[in-house]
């Protein structure tokens, strides 16, 4: 019987889903993959597939890296299978996340037949395959109908001038339409010069893509007599594609992943874990690669205490005022928990101090009634006292940070205060990005609040510290952020116009147009 996923369970047969993670941009994983990682026990999965993957899967999921590559934790594929096995017969639910497709070059086919031959339940979820998808964002169509009907992929991982190779090297030079050819890096020369000596023109265009997919994306074009050379010129490494025909000739126009504004930019981000997802997103759309670093935790308030107490009288308030969406998040669970639901707000007004908090109400159906213009505590406090004057004000916000609302409101209103969430310090960063921010190999650091810039500060050693402002520089969200980096010793070069997230992208993203001259 096939276990519940996310049971845990070890008194019944779990299932193991082989998963495509795509060729790396993990916006590429299908919906089936995403959910299948959100409920799994155990994630087993290929160094290639991208680290923000393993994200997805639940906090108490194992992970297990399979490797797949020399260097990278490298597991053999017998071992791999036992892995599988084992985890599935203990009742669990497994996913085996793979780069690509699993049963193109993936050997998903071979991790099937080892699973049916146990009796273990599988399912394969098909994912992107580097072919199709680094293809479309170097802008080089496999097929086109003015220049190639048929498209062949081919492995390059052995050399194709050994008696043992099992490719007909002929027939592939005859191929009428397009060549694409994984992992052909360590052969490439020989790849070339072989298509060529068994009859396919040296000067057919040749494209070589490293790292496909993702903002350090690198590709490189010529002929089949030339590219071997112009690929080790540029110090071209793998993960690499080979993609050989005349549509490589439509690259010069239909490529758009290396003209996004922010491609390439390396940017660490300091928000909360629950925003990463969408704050990473939206990066990613432009193009960046983001280091995930929360320098806060969001955590439910130690003492639900006097939340609960306020809850309960709710119905006394004119006024219930959110300053961030994990307010909004915290305040509601608090309700639910409670045995209570949005009709506890009864004829209550509602403020937000942004347009993504009053989004946040808005994903509950509840419509704020109030968003100042400029998005920021002074901004919020005026407006409501042009509105609020002897009102009852319920100020729903996180366990410290600034007091301005409260101060500048409660000489006109009744104004209460209650902690509905806790913003915690994060105890350390990723490994390794302190010396990457120390060297230099990094060139964004967002900040967005006061507590992130002084808890990353406390964190970083001092030879980081001295690069952050001068080798990486720094966008904050607003002039009290600003301020705050300031008075740490460090300048800010970029500072959003609209104090929001989105607010803070677009400056990034002007800034980048002016710097290539746009």
């Amino acid at each position: 019987m096939v276990g519940e996923p996310g049971s845990g369970s070890t008194t019944r047969e779990g299932t193991v889903y082989l998963v495509g993670a795509g060729p790396g941009d993990p916006g590429l994983l299908t919906r089936r993959g995403a959910d299948l990682l959100a409920i799994a026990d155990v994630v087993v999965y290929d160094h290639l597939a991208s680290p923000r993957l393993l994200d997805l899967a639940r906090t108490g999921a194992i992970r297990i890296c399979a490797g797949k590559s020399v260097g990278h934790c490298t597991l053999s594929q017998d071992r791999i299978h036992e892995v599988l096995i084992e985890h599935a017969r203990s009742g669990r639910a497994v996913v085996r996340l793979k780069g690509g497709d699993p049963l193109v070059f993936g050997r998903g086919g071979e991790e099937a037949s080892a699973l049916r031959a146990a009796g273990i339940p599988f399912e394969i979820v098909p994912g992107v395959t580097a072919a199709v998808g680094v293809a479309a964002y170097c802008g080089i169509p496999p097929t086109h109908r003015e220049t190639a009907s048929a498209v062949a992929f081919v492995t390059g991982h052995g050399d194709p001038r050994s008696e043992s190779s099992r490719l007909d090297w002929p027939a592939l030079a005859r191929f009428p339409g397009t060549l694409i050819v994984y992992m052909g890096v360590t052969h490439l020369a020989a790849i070339c010069e072989t298509l060529i000596t068994e009859g396919k023109p040296a000067g057919t265009p040749a494209a070589i893509v490293e790292s496909g997919t993702l903002p350090a994306q690198r590709t490189t074009v010529g002929t089949l007599a030339n590219l071997p050379r112009l690929a080790v010129e540029s110090g071209l490494r793998p993960p690499a594609l080979l993609i050989v025909g005349e549509v490589v000739a439509l690259r010069d126009r239909l490529a758009w992943f290396e003209r996004l504004p922010l491609f390439g930019r390396r940017i660490v981000v300091t928000r909360p874990e629950a925003e990463l997802a969408r704050s990473a997103a939206s990066l990613e759309a432009m193009g960046a690669e983001v280091i995930a670093a929360p320098t806060v935790v969001v955590r439910p308030i130690p003492d639900p205490g006097p939340l609960d107490d306020t809850i309960g009288r709710l119905e006394s308030f004119d006024w219930l005022v959110f300053t961030s969406p994990s307010g909004v998040r915290f305040f509601v669970d608090r309700l639910d928990r409670l045995g209570r639901d949005l009709r506890a707000l009864g004829r209550v007004r509602l403020a937000a101090i942004g347009p993504t908090t009053a989004d946040a109400l808005a994903a509950l159906h509840l419509r704020a009634d109030l968003v100042p213009d400029s998005f920021r505590s002074e901004a919020l406090a005026a407006a409501l006292a042009g509105r609020a004057a002897g009102a009852r004000i319920l100020l729903a916000r996180a366990d410290r940070g600034r007091t301005v609302l409260r101060d500048e409101l409660e000489h006109l209103a009744d104004v209460t205060q209650v902690p509905v969430y806790q913003n915690a310090y994060a105890e350390a960063l990723p490994d390794g990005l302190d010396d990457r921010i120390a060297s230099g190999s990094v060139d964004w650091i967002t900040l967005t609040s006061s507590a992130i810039a002084r808890r990353l500060h406390a964190l970083l050693s001092e030879r980081a510290r001295q690069a952050v402002g001068t080798r990486v520089r720094l966008a904050s969200l607003s002039p009290v952020t600003s301020e705050t980096a300031r008075a740490l010793g460090w300048e800010v070069a970029v500072e959003a116009r609209e104090f929001t997230w989105d607010g803070l992208v677009r400056s990034l993203v002007e800034q980048a147009t002016a710097e290539r001259g746009e």
